[in-house]
Parts: C-alpha cells; sequence; structure tokens
C-alpha cells in the first residue's frame, strides 16, 4: 500500500481550487481599482513634488517620476501573470 495520502491531497486541492480564483479576483481589483489609480498617481505625484522641492531639476524628477512608476507598473503585471 501507498503511503501518500492522496484522499488528503485531493480534498486539498478541492479546497484550493475553489479559494484561489477568489484571492485572484480580490488581488487584480485591488489592484485596477478606481482607488487604486488614484493612489498610485498621488504617490506619483509626491515622488515629483518631494524631488523637486529638494532641489532635483525637474526634467530629472520627471523622469524618475516616470521610472517609478514604470516600476509600479512592472510589480502589477507581474500579479496577473
Amino acid at each position: 500500500m501507498s503511503d501518500i495520502p492522496t484522499k488528503e491531497i485531493a480534498e486539498l486541492l478541492d479546497e484550493v481550487s475553489t479559494k484561489l480564483p477568489k484571492l485572484i479576483n480580490g488581488l487584480v481589483g485591488s489592484l485596477y481599482s478606481a482607488d487604486a489609480g488614484k493612489n498610485i498617481g498621488q504617490a506619483v505625484g509626491a515622488l515629483y513634488k518631494e524631488l523637486v522641492e529638494q532641489g532635483i531639476p525637474k526634467e530629472d524628477a520627471l523622469a524618475m517620476a516616470k521610472d517609478y512608476m514604470i516600476s509600479l507598473k512592472d510589480v502589477t503585471s507581474n500579479f496577473r501573470k
């Protein structure tokens, strides 16, 4: 007889298959909601403003804010994969 707990594994997989789609949908929804967009916009704007206030030239601050936005986009796109 096999020592592999096939019944328990099957039950675990059944449980995961019902909960995982809800979890993924919740994560995607929170990343792509209107509130998430507003928060990202505020974060990028605050970064740009802070850089300029600290003496970074506007052109450089804009490039840095764009890079930050791209980084956020890359992180969120990894959640979709």
